[in-house]
């Protein structure tokens, strides 16, 4: 609940004195599913599988801090041996970085680090993540997965948590895949859900109000560690001209749009990392963009198209969600409006998205969202838009922002590294308008009242294993 590290499969760990090796000791009482124990050999393949490029992972980039990833990752290198994750023995897993970074033991924990089962990969390929095949380790066991529909998962009897030293409470989770946030707010309201909400299936924006008046003792807006932006191809006419991304942004009223669509308590951004994570910005500081309809006109005009004159029309592209629809259509009333531009929206399915958005040619605009995966900025400003070790789906380059992006997740010096992200803030969000970001996430859930000890997790996914069930539905 506090957000600090703790231990799971570790027992403790020790950093050397520069910060640069950290050494992990486990435990000795974790086994996969069919009985093998896990050991720091599954970890040491596991980074190994992850930064072959031909896994082709896409978050391979979160290894890069290791020594010698990089240069595996990209092809330049083909000395595993490099690589710095080191098996000391059975229970012992070692890790050389390229630079001292504090916060790495938070890193350890993100997933492209986990233990992976190298028997059954090797055995099965692709297929390893069938349930007839997959195996794992945590405190449920996949029982069943009917793609796009279910999945549930059944209790490990055998798991019992670093904490409470007990296995999961709960027999049995179903987890529907719900395309429509409107059929999951049918379901629950039909008794069939105990729980939606969150990142992953929204309430419907249209019925915040009422839910929140029918529902008051089951309803629960909490802060989420995520933000909501509009990512922009910097290299793509008339939006490779920073003028032009100012003036989107400068055009855009973040406040309006939290209170009249998103309706959920949702903070605007004009900065990208989420307060209150190590490196953010106080949105009293003033950085960023905010809503300027004048300033906006005359940086179009700036850009060479007064009063819209002249100006092409640009796609704004969202992944398909009801929710997404609506602010696409705010944003795109507002540009009209305030900049006598025309946006043409489009959408389409994840998978399909996630490729599109890619592309040389990816729309103008694009919707995204972030959310922390360990809390310190480098997870924000380096891991999300470096030119060269992020996905950087944006196609922007700058030399300033990559420097003092690499300056921050080297330095030791807590004070020195806020005022590198500050910094990288200001350029990012400001000078360059590299993105637009809109508002800061909340979470919406409705709870079940049979549901017990569930609490808001804005990062480390949802405890499951420590909520009870009582009663009937």
């Amino acid at each position: 609940k506090t957000y600090e590290v703790i231990p799971e499969l570790a027992t403790k760990w020790s950093a050397s004195a520069d910060s640069r090796t950290y050494t992990f000791e486990m435990r000795k009482d974790v086994f996969w599913s069919d009985g093998v124990p896990v050991t720091a050999h599954d970890i040491e393949y596991a980074i190994r599988r992850n930064i072959n490029p031909e896994t082709a992972s896409p978050y391979a980039y979160a290894l890069y801090i290791l020594e010698g990833a990089e240069a595996i990752n990209k092809g330049e290198s083909k000395d595993f041996n490099s690589l710095g994750v080191r098996a000391v023995d059975d229970y012992t897993v070692e890790f050389r970085l390229t630079q001292p970074a504090g916060f790495f033991p938070a890193m350890a924990g993100l997933w492209t680090y986990r233990p992976l089962p190298r028997r059954s990969i090797e055995a099965f390929g692709t297929a390893w993540t069938e349930p007839e095949h997959i195996l794992t380790n945590g405190s449920y066991r996949l029982a069943t997965w009917e793609k796009g529909n279910q999945l549930i998962l059944k209790r490990n009897p055998d798991y019992k948590d670093s904490v409470t030293q007990q296995p999961a409470q709960i027999e049995e989770v179903n987890y529907y895949i719900i395309p429509e946030s409107s059929t999951g707010l049918a379901m629950f309201e039909n008794g069939e859900l105990d729980i939606i909400g969150g990142t992953f299936l929204s309430i419907p924006v249209a019925e915040i109000d009422r839910v929140r008046k029918e529902y008051a003792d089951r309803y629960s807006a909490q802060p989420d560690l995520c933000t909501y932006y509009l990512g922009v191809n910097n290299e793509r006419e008339p939006t490779n001209n920073p003028l032009v991304r100012k003036a989107l942004s400068a055009a855009i009223d973040r406040k309006t749009l939290v209170e009249r669509i998103t309706k959920g308590g949702e903070e605007p951004a004009t900065t990208f990392t989420r307060p209150p994570i190590f490196g953010s910005v106080d949105p009293k500081e003033g950085i960023g963009i905010g809503y300027d309809p004048e300033q906006a006109r005359r940086w179009l005009a700036e850009a060479g198209y007064p009063d819209g004159e002249g100006f092409p029309t640009i796609t704004y592209m969202h992944n398909t969600s009801e929710n997404h629809a609506k602010i696409a259509q705010a944003v795109q009333a507002m540009l009209k409006r305030n900049l006598g531009i025309n946006i043409r929206i489009e959408n389409q399915e994840w998978k399909v998205y996630l490729k599109s958005t890619t592309q040389p040619d990816a729309p103008h605009l694009f919707r995204f969202g972030w959310c922390a995966d360990y809390p310190d900025a480098n997870n924000w400003l380096m891991e999300v838009f470096h030119p060269t070790k992020s996905t950087n789906r944006i196609r922007w380059q700058n030399s300033e922002y990559a420097q003092l992006t690499e300056k921050a997740m080297g330095s030791t010096d807590p004070s020195e590294r806020i005022q590198l992200y500050r910094r990288a803030e200001q350029i990012l969000n400001e000078e360059e308008a590299a993105i637009i970001p809109l508002y800061f996430y909340t979470s919406k859930y409705l709870i079940n009242s049979r549901l017990k000890d569930w609490y808001h997790m804005a990062l480390g996914g949802q405890q499951i294993r420590y909520w009870r069930l009582t009663g009937r539905p």
